[in-house]
């Protein structure tokens, strides 16, 4: 990568991933969710700005190494967005798959708004009609 920054593979530390998740706009998490985070991915990658020893970019895999596959905790920190980090780190998570996972492997992310068009200029469809994304909220 170019202007200092290096793509690794792994995880940031865990201040790292949480700060990144927060700083770009992704919903704040404890640092016991950042732990399973960590040790529970399939695989992970982030950027590191050789400057200040940051990690400011990063992305994970959430798979069961069968046939499906999750893209989840894309993030970029904000000083350093409409740089290309967020493409690289989602294609090293895709040529990742296709290096390790079985041939056919199933690949879904949920698109957040400001991430849609890059997703899609990387091959990503809706789901949707066939399919729709939903989440649990238990009453409590």
């Amino acid at each position: 990568m170019d202007d200092g920054l290096e793509l690794l593979t792994g995880p940031p530390e865990l201040e790292e991933y949480l700060r990144l998740r927060a700083a770009s706009g992704l919903s704040p998490k404890r640092p016991d969710q950042g732990d399973a985070v960590l040790t529970g991915s399939w695989s992970f990658c982030h950027v590191r700005d050789a400057a200040s020893g940051e990690a400011v970019a990063m992305g994970r895999t959430i798979g069961d190494g069968g046939w499906y596959f999750h893209l989840a905790d894309i993030a970029t920190d904000p000083r350093f967005q409409r740089r290309g980090l967020g493409r690289r780190v989602v294609g090293w998570l895709l040529d990742d798959i296709v290096a390790r996972a079985p041939r056919d492997a199933y690949v879904t992310l949920l698109a957040d708004a400001p991430g849609r068009r890059l997703y899609e200029s990387l091959g990503f469809v809706p789901s949707a009609p066939a399919s729709v994304g939903m989440v649990w909220r238990p009453e409590t």
